[in-house]
């Protein structure tokens, strides 16, 4: 894959948003091996924006570096400032898993509730929540309320 091209203010926004981030791939005396190109592959999928630090003293390696992860995993190289790469790659669009019990029936729901004292073991219970029952803050099952329909309309019909 050809590496992305961004305009001087696209990288220069890139940068900014990249300053606080920690590195997330670190690249060792080994080189850039194929794991390491699938650790980075990973990390762009999850995060987008990533610094990666090169532990090499070179500086025409880790430039050789960059440019060989951009062009595999067709991200735009950011920055290279001292021994950290920065890299962009637009983050995919994650797939929503639709689930059947998301619906209004009945769920079995895990109550913890944990000792005054802490320490004695939390007391677990499972209980069957119904649809039109929700679990209260302090463990305790309520029932929803009735919808409020306004005065009017009742006394109209």
């Amino acid at each position: 894959m050809p590496a992305i091209e961004l305009r001087p203010a696209q990288r220069k926004e890139f940068r900014a948003q990249a300053h606080h981030l920690e590195p997330v791939v670190r690249i060792g005396g080994e080189g850039l091996t194929k794991a390491v190109i699938k650790e980075t592959d990973a990390a762009l999928k999850a995060h987008g924006l990533i610094k990666v630090r090169v532990f090499s003293d070179e500086r025409d390696a880790r430039e050789e570096m960059l440019a060989t992860l951009c062009d595999e995993l067709g991200a735009a190289p950011i920055q290279h400032i001292g021994k950290l790469l920065i890299l962009w790659r637009p983050v995919p669009p994650k797939e929503k898993a639709e689930r059947e019990d998301r619906g209004a029936g009945p769920k079995v729901v895990k109550i913890i509730k944990f000792s005054k004292s802490g320490n004695n073991r939390p007391q677990i219970k499972k209980v069957k929540v119904l649809g039109n029952e929700r679990v209260a803050a302090g463990g305790e099952i309520k029932r929803a309320r009735k919808r409020q329909t306004s005065i009017k309309r009742t006394v109209a019909d």
